[in-house]
């Protein structure tokens, strides 16, 4: 591995875990002005506060309301956009070099497996990957079954995950970001099948932060390198709190109830 891309990977992953929580606050463009995002300056703000390992962000955001917290976290500029219209499109927005100008410590591509579009979207990962490799920046796919192919009530579970997970390992990225699929049991099946680090996508919405905690604390006892969460943690009233609970979960190993517990304490 080129020294480069070892060093950013590092970044991106706790020291004392090896494993990573990263906060997702990418969603706009895609899918709407979510409640929750906006002021975005106070977004990012509260985020970078809570001390997430790092953060993935479009390239317009992270320009311009990032500079305050340059080296604090960990960067993951997304290269990847759809649109509320039209959510099986996804086209490229950004590229290597600009993550690399921009000071990203790692690329990431979203693909939407069993849909129209994933063979031009695959093509377009094989670029990425071969790009990045040279300039020694880690690429994070989000490898998602969910397109137009595949039936809803199959999405999350772990034959159509492991397909999609598996697909990022072969095309060469660093990182897959996936469904979790519900249960330690079968999130293993991804884990151990994928030859690369694998963490958990947080999501719509859970109901309460007992659910969000008992996901996070399934997906690494399945052998997850991790977990990227966005509403769970920047809907919540105290996102600060929701990370230090998640970090718990990641890094130290506390149970939910544990982690609970500590954000029911914080301020």
């Amino acid at each position: 591995m080129l020294m480069g891309k070892l060093v950013r990977l590092n970044r991106l992953m706790n020291p004392k875990s090896g494993k990573m929580l990263s906060v997702a606050i990418d969603h706009t463009v895609a899918y709407g002005m979510i409640p929750g995002l906006e002021p975005v300056q106070r977004v990012v703000d509260q985020i970078v506060e809570g001390r997430p390992d790092s953060v993935t962000l479009q390239k317009g955001i992270l320009e311009r309301c990032f500079e305050p917290h340059a080296g604090r976290v960990g960067i993951i500029l997304q290269s990847i956009a759809a649109s509320p219209f039209e959510p099986d499109v996804e086209e490229p927005v950004a590229d290597v070099a600009e993550a690399l100008a921009l000071g990203a410590d790692a690329i990431s591509v979203a693909i939407t497996f069993g849909g129209e579009g994933q063979a031009r979207l695959t093509s377009h990962l094989g670029r990425v990957v071969r790009d990045a490799r040279s300039a020694g920046l880690p690429v994070v796919a989000h490898c998602y079954p969910k397109g137009a192919f595949i039936p809803e009530d199959e999405r999350m579970t772990a034959e159509r995950v492991l397909y999609a997970a598996r697909c990022g390992a072969e095309l060469g990225v660093d990182i897959v970001k996936t469904f979790y699929t519900g249960s330690p049991e079968s999130f293993a099946i991804v884990t151990e099948a994928v030859p690369t680090r694998v963490v958990a996508a947080g999501g719509p919405k859970q109901e309460s932060l007992m659910d969000v905690l008992v996901a996070v604390r399934g997906a690494i006892d399945a052998g997850a390198a991790g977990v990227t969460y966005g509403r769970n943690i920047w809907q919540d009233p105290k996102p600060g709190a929701v990370i230090a609970a998640i970090k718990a979960v990641v890094h130290d190993g506390v149970a939910p109830e544990e982690a609970a517990e500590l954000y029911r304490q914080a301020s």
